[in-house]
């Protein structure tokens, strides 16, 4: 099979559509369902992030995408009690002695309300624990380069049985050189090719030299990150994982603002008061989602106020204020920061700072890097500049 005729494109009204290659056949097979055009475009760019997240790090990979950027990526590592339980996986059976699992279980539970309807990738074949982790998730599809029988069993029963599911070669290697119409004009490029590794974080710039293994991981995990998602973008990276990833703002610093905002609350979910959250039962694990967020961030209403708590819990919950927001996170350290390009002003670091961001890697290369590296020296943050630039479009 060389070609596949899709529904339609980005858009109902955009067609014909398909995806084809020009020369040998496609590195896929599709398992069930009937994937569309952007179901592809996130199934492509996963796989490429996990596969390069499994060949940087010897540890399998996952990420959670949508709309053509990543909500996160992680590696298997297994998951504290806590973390467990704001990722709604306690419950789940034999979950430690399935690394792809914690890497997914890590990526879905980052950022739940934008990993909704996501498409997944996984850097290794599908097993059991795994897809039974993402049988109960609204989800799109899913790519992996295979998947045990009674894993390929589940997935199929999703969706009444129209879950997308894609195999795809792991040894398929793409031209060195990719092309794509915008306007009808045809634009040509080497494809990135560029290796991230810790050989990128040798030139560290700030006073404080010190870049732990830990911290080397997660800053490898937050760039390669980036390397797939819609430019600017910034990702925020703790403990194995992206926690937070700003992507496609026009402004560097709104970027660094809405990762930020993103890693706060991945980590608030962690809190004691959101733990202990008197949900009614029945409650559907996407309305918790929402219903946490407006808990954390005060969002659309008050789900502590009178008449409106009744919906959601048992019991009238307390508040969770400002101030212990702020305490809370102010115990939060070594948190690893990447950026796509470099950072222009000392705002971001400032920023950073609030999410107990300790280490930086960036491009560099700005008039302000002085002020940059000021900033970070302030706070005795270590900073590597990469010297490259990751954008993705």
């Amino acid at each position: 099979m060389n070609q596949l005729a899709l529904k339609y494109g980005c858009s109902p009204n955009q067609k014909p559509s398909r995806i084809f290659m020009e020369e040998g056949e496609l590195p896929i097979k599709i398992l069930c369902g009937n994937p569309g055009y952007i179901n592809f475009l996130d199934a492509f760019n996963g796989w490429q992030l996990v596969k390069e997240l499994k060949e940087a790090t010897g540890l399998v990979a996952a990420t959670s995408f949508k709309h053509v950027s990543p909500t996160s990526a992680a590696l298997g590592l297994p998951l504290p009690a806590a973390l467990k339980k704001a990722c709604f996986v306690d419950d789940i059976e034999g979950l430690d002695a399935s690394p792809l699992a914690c890497a997914y279980a890590r990526a879905r539970g980052t950022d739940r309300m934008s990993s909704f309807g996501d498409f997944i990738a996984l850097s290794d074949v599908c097993d059991v624990t795994t897809a039974r982790l993402i049988a109960r998730e609204v989800s799109d599809g899913i790519i992996a380069p295979g998947y045990t029988e009674e894993a390929l069993a589940i997935l199929k029963t999703k969706r009444k049985g129209n879950y997308n599911i894609i195999e795809i070669d792991p040894a398929y290697v793409p031209a060195p050189v990719e092309k794509k119409q915008v306007f009808g004009i045809t634009f040509e490029q080497g494809r990135n090719n560029f290796e991230i590794n810790e050989a990128l974080l040798e030139n560290v710039v700030t006073a404080n030299k010190m870049l732990p293994l830990e911290a080397k991981r997660d800053l490898i995990v937050a760039l390669i990150t980036l390397k797939y998602t819609q430019s600017n973008s910034v990702c925020f990276a703790f403990g194995g994982q992206a926690i937070g990833v700003g992507a496609g703002q026009q402004s560097r610093i709104h970027c660094t603002r809405l990762a930020g905002t993103k890693a706060d609350t991945w980590f608030l979910r962690q809190h004691e008061k959101v733990l202990a959250l008197p949900f009614r039962e029945g409650m559907g694990r996407a309305d918790r989602d929402n219903v946490i967020d407006g808990y954390i961030n005060q969002n659309e209403e008050d789900v502590c106020a009178e008449g409106i708590w009744q919906k959601y819990f048992t019991e009238q919950p307390s508040p969770l204020t400002a101030e212990e927001k702020r305490a809370y996170l102010d115990t939060v350290s070594g948190v690893a920061l990447g950026s796509d390009a470099f950072f222009p002003f000392g705002d971001n670091i400032e920023r950073a700072h609030r999410s107990g961001v300790s280490f930086i890697a960036q491009p560099g290369g700005s008039i302000r890097d002085d002020l940059v590296i000021e900033v970070c020296d302030k706070y005795g943050m270590a900073m590597a500049f990469t010297g490259m630039r990751l954008f993705h479009h």
